[in-house]
């Protein structure tokens, strides 16, 4: 990865920053975006006293109507970009009933959109380049539902068919496309999670402090872009429902009805 110029998204904070941090290590040149520019130049300090050549560039994914615009900028940076990495996302804690529309679209825009925006604007950029790759953060909550998640969910399923769809496409052109599904992660994700009417949860979830750590989760995606991986599941006990939807699908759907995601 030495010398790679890579473009990552949701880098102030979270599985982002620490992945900033492990990238950062390995010599490459970064460009850090996210909506909080403080945070963010925070963590291009930090990037830079690790060794990085490190630049903000900062900007809502809300706005998916910019993002080709955005990637212009990107590209103006270094020249050209060898990894994207769509790591910026929100998360939800609502019932469906009681969730407006326009919750469901804002997620949509941020989760899904952005991704696909972004990549479109670089991938003519990668096939003149004759190489590249592109990263998206998806979730267990792409491989299946719980309570109170239901636009999240329909995200992170959405941009699953969408980059494995997209990685068919690319098979013969040298730009590989890499999917990364965490399940849960010790963050802030449920303090800023979106409820119904668009405020913050506000509140770490116990389940997600049960969650593997930041830097675990970057370690192992670093690895995973070395070796070219197409697809990469972090899990612990999360394994149990994986499986259990897979192989016996009417025990999980009981077992869905009855957890509290934000609790079990």
């Amino acid at each position: 990865m030495n010398g790679k110029v890579v473009w990552l998204t949701g880098a102030s904070g979270g599985i982002g920053e620490a992945l900033a941090y492990a990238l950062a290590k390995k010599n490459v040149r970064l460009i850090l975006s996210a909506r909080r520019v403080v945070e963010l130049q925070r963590v291009c300090d930090k990037c830079r006293e690790l060794g990085a050549d490190a630049h903000v560039l900062s900007f809502d994914l809300a706005g998916v109507h910019i993002l080709p615009q955005i990637a212009e900028k990107a590209l103006a940076i270094y020249g050209r970009i060898d990894l994207l990495i769509n790591n910026g996302g929100i998360s939800q804690r609502s019932k469906a009933i009681e969730t407006p529309m326009e919750i469901d679209r804002r997620i949509m825009d941020i989760n899904y959109f952005s991704s696909v925006a972004l990549t479109k604007a670089l991938l003519p950029h990668m096939l003149l380049q004759g190489d590249g790759m592109i990263a998206v953060m998806s979730s267990f909550s792409g491989k299946f539902g719980w309570k109170e998640r239901t636009a999240y969910a329909a995200s992170k399923f959405a941009l699953q068919g969408f980059y494995e769809s997209l990685r068919a496409e690319l098979f013969d052109k040298n730009i590989k496309v890499l999917i990364i599904s965490p399940a849960r992660v010790n963050t802030d994700i449920s303090i800023n999670a979106i409820k119904e009417d668009g405020s913050k949860h506000g509140i770490s979830d116990p389940a997600q402090q049960k969650g593997l750590s930041a830097n675990v989760v970057a370690n192992k995606i670093v690895t995973a872009i070395e070796r070219d991986n197409k697809e990469l599941m972090i899990a612990q006990v999360e394994w149990i429902a994986y499986y259990l939807r897979k192989f016996c699908p009417f025990m999980f759907y009981r077992l869905a009805a009855k957890v509290d995601p934000n609790k079990d």
